[in-house]
């Protein structure tokens, strides 16, 4: 008797969507439970991994570059494939979720890519995921436009050669989507995300002229580096595309990635396009390796932590000289400014403070960088251009001046800047904001003139975490305690049913996101990642 043909993959507890049947079609979910057969189990095995080493750091507090792969970095001869056209001049990138209005702004805002985003500034509900993936379709059609129900301004695309190239990010490796079960089993988000969009836009993306372009997010060593590849590789077979079209930009937004960034580029040589700095998410993994390792690995108030500390240009300069090393792309942090159409003060100091950062980039040899608000392209614009001028990138400034060392990457203690009072209120008021409106679906939030996402509310919630496990005492005298981070927490959510009104604060999800923000800032068993406890609360 023959065995039972493998069952498909299903989808569960999920609404109906205006044309998810354009998206779910059978033949792209064939392919994304094919992928899910191949790959999930060894990504299973990576997510065990990462557990491992966490423990190694915990018992050593430090890292080194890895002896076993020192031949891949002490070999000069190797270089990652050279970048196509749509991806040479990365000089300005925006980035955002995948919203119908967002997606017709990202791609007419003069940024020469687009980051079009399913991870941290997109809360996953299956409304987002499946008709983010429409609208990207929809956008290679030409069939998008928009008319804002609320101001009746509509929006449509200028003409092609005029639009951002979008290189999509997929979720991370750790997120699941609960919607879509393969073999009685959740199939990863990252799988998901990238399967449904490389199955319907390879090839049209190749008779654009462009490609099957992604970010690489919460990669934590070349292992996972590679495990992408295999997935790149297999993909391309399947779908019938020459190997090498997919290219791959893989942000190092964790401390281990940062001793791994030539490995990393290795594994993807045939498929990398560059590295990039991801500040918020960096940070975060810092305090989360590092929670117990001392008074030394203690982060100041996120706001305080500039990239001219000295482990963060160890950590950029090191990006770039890497890279550049290799032939790829080295692009900067982002930009989270959102201009205030009231103040033209704070928009003059802000701006000011954007463009000497983005001078900064430019200066130490990066490619390009990254804004989150088309007002922000210009300025950003004008600091790479000074520098570029006609170039597309500098690769060629090799940077052989840097020479980072291991320490210099975990050497926080070299700062000055110590937490504040206000510092663990800021906290709080911007955990408890963005979670909620996370809750309701919204992954990408203006909080107090700055564009808000996930790697924010972890970064918050974390820096309450190690303040509290530290016994840090603020400049004010008060010791971080849970109950201390309580009485802010109860003090910011009186404040915000002030300031909405009664009807407006009952309609939200303020009370659920209160409540998230303490018990991951408060709970002694750490949470890997805020999202994962969050997402069992999300509806949709």
């Amino acid at each position: 008797m023959s065995a039972p043909a493998p069952s498909p993959l299903a989808i569960v507890d999920a609404e109906p969507l205006s044309r998810q049947e354009e998206v779910l079609t059978d033949a792209a979910l064939a392919f994304v439970a094919e992928l899910h057969r191949r790959f999930t189990p060894r990504r299973d095995e990576l997510l065990a991994r990462r557990a491992g080493r966490r423990a190694e750091i915990a018992r050593t507090s430090t890292l080194d570059f890895l002896p076993e792969t020192a031949h891949i970095r002490q070999d000069d001869s190797w270089r990652v494939a050279p970048a196509p056209a749509a991806l040479d001049d990365r000089r300005v990138e925006i980035t955002g979720p995948t919203d119908r209005k967002m997606t017709i702004n990202a791609l007419n805002s003069g940024a020469r890519v687009w980051l079009a985003d399913f991870e941290d500034a997109s809360a996953p509900t299956w409304e987002n995921v499946i008709l983010g993936q429409l609208n990207l379709t929809d956008a290679y059609e030409r069939r998008i436009d928009f008319t804002d129900p609320r101001t009746g301004k509509s929006y449509a695309l200028r003409p092609a050669d005029e639009l951002a190239t979008v290189v999509m990010r997929p979720r991370g490796w750790h997120l699941e989507e609960r919607h879509l079960v393969c073999d009685g089993r959740p199939v990863p988000g990252a799988l998901v995300d990238f399967g449904l969009y490389f199955f319907h836009n390879a090839r049209r993306l190749l008779d654009l002229g462009k490609g099957p372009y992604f970010y690489l997010p919460k990669t934590e060593s070349h292992l996972e580096a590679r495990l992408w590849n295999d997935v790149f590789v297999f993909a391309q077979d399947y779908v019938g595309i020459p190997q090498g079209t997919v290219r791959a930009t893989v942000l190092i937004e964790t401390i281990t990635a940062a001793y791994e960034m030539e490995e990393i580029l290795y594994e993807l040589r045939d498929h990398a396009s560059g590295l990039n700095a991801g500040r918020w998410d960096y940070l975060f993994s810092i305090v989360k390796n590092f929670r117990d390792g001392g008074a030394k690995f203690v982060l100041p108030d996120r706001n305080a932590v500039t990239m001219t500390a000295p482990f963060m240009r160890a950590y950029t300069e090191l990006l770039v000289r890497t890279c550049h090393k290799r032939g790829a792309h080295a692009i900067g942090g982002m930009a989270a400014f959102i201009p205030s159409r009231k103040d033209p003060e704070v928009n003059k100091v802000a701006f000011e403070k954007v463009k000497a950062d983005k001078d900064r980039e430019a200066g130490d040899g990066f490619d390009g960088s990254w804004v989150a608000h088309p007002d922000l392209v210009p300025i950003a614009m004008a600091s790479f251009d000074a520098v570029l001028g006609d170039r597309p990138n500098q690769k060629d400034r090799l940077r052989e001046d840097v020479d980072v060392k291991a320490a210099d990457l975990i050497a926080i203690d070299s700062l000055e800047a110590k937490p504040t009072y206000d510092g663990l209120v800021n906290a709080v008021q911007v955990g408890i904001r963005y979670i909620e409106a996370w809750l309701r679906g919204l992954g990408a939030v203006a909080i107090f003139n700055l564009m808000e996402d996930a790697a924010t509310a972890e970064i918050s919630r974390s820096q309450i975490w190690q303040w509290i496990n530290a016994g840090v005492v603020f400049e004010n005298g008060e010791k971080a305690t849970p109950e201390l981070a309580r009485k802010v927490a109860a003090d910011e959510l009186a404040a915000i049913r002030a300031e909405l009104g009664e009807e407006a604060f009952a309609s939200g999800m303020w009370q659920q996101a209160h409540d998230l923000l303490l018990k991951v800032s408060l709970d002694e068993d750490y949470a890997d990642f805020l999202t994962l406890p969050a997402y069992e609360q999300l509806v949709g």
